[in-house]
């Protein structure tokens, strides 16, 4: 039998800085939770609003892989790799930050708020060379359809990880419908509704929560709404 866990918008950590309006789904900085560390590989999942001119300063990361998906708005990306970049929906940024990383992320607009996702996955390799990868995803692709954005292949659509895990994001007209196979046995898989209103496995699910799922293979996926949008995560399961 499958094991299921429910995580309602409402009940995410909730952090407001002024400049940063920021939802935990998992603990993270001032909010801890003992049963909402991680989900398998799956560690830190914020949906961040940034204020204009705003950002995060320089700071360390290691040993994490850090996935920023834009939802609207853009991002500047700073690193001690010698990277500068600006990052927008439709666009995917990925971190191996193995052996140390320094970066800093700012709204690159000076008068309009950054909306993204920024999400944090335990590596299956440590103290790996650090590497910045971002990649222009075909929004338009997406529609009625789960669009893969990352896996472990190098070779595969989107970037790709060090972990054994895949990332889809789907746009769905009112009652569009998909299923969605797990890529590894044994994975479980984490559900994150960006917009708008699904049923998965008869699982009602409204805007900003999340779903996760063990010892499933199969999911249906219906849309209850116009223009709903999910991100699906498929990540190795341990504690």
């Amino acid at each position: 039998m499958a094991k299921t866990i429910l995580h309602k918008a409402a009940t995410r950590g909730h952090a407001d800085h002024g400049w940063l309006n920021s939802h935990h789904t998992f603990s993270f900085a001032n909010y801890y939770n003992p049963e909402r560390m991680q989900f398998g590989a799956l560690r830190v999942l914020n949906d961040d609003i940034v204020a204009g001119g705003r950002g995060f300063d320089a700071h360390p990361h290691d040993n994490m892989e850090i996935i920023s998906i834009p939802l609207a708005g853009a991002l500047e990306h700073k690193d001690n790799l010698g990277n500068t970049v600006i990052t927008k929906a439709g666009e995917i940024q990925v971190m191996s930050t193995g052996t140390g990383v320094f970066h800093s992320e700012y709204n690159a607009n000076a008068d309009l708020p950054a909306h993204f996702l920024q999400i944090w996955l335990f590596p299956n390799q440590l103290n790996v060379s650090p590497r910045y990868d971002q990649v222009t995803i075909d929004i338009n692709s997406r529609l009625n359809h789960l669009q893969q954005l990352i896996s472990p292949d190098p070779k595969g659509a989107g970037t790709w990880l060090y972990q054994d895990a895949w990332f889809h994001m789907g746009r769905f007209n009112k009652g569009g419908q998909t299923t969605y196979d797990i890529k590894k046995q044994g994975n479980g898989v984490y559900f994150f509704v960006i917009r708008g209103n699904f049923i998965i496995n008869g699982q009602e699910l409204e805007t900003s929560d999340g779903y996760g799922v063990e010892d499933t293979d199969r999911f249906s996926i219906v849309s209850q709404d116009e223009d709903a949008c999910l991100l699906v995560v498929d990540v190795p399961l341990f504690s």
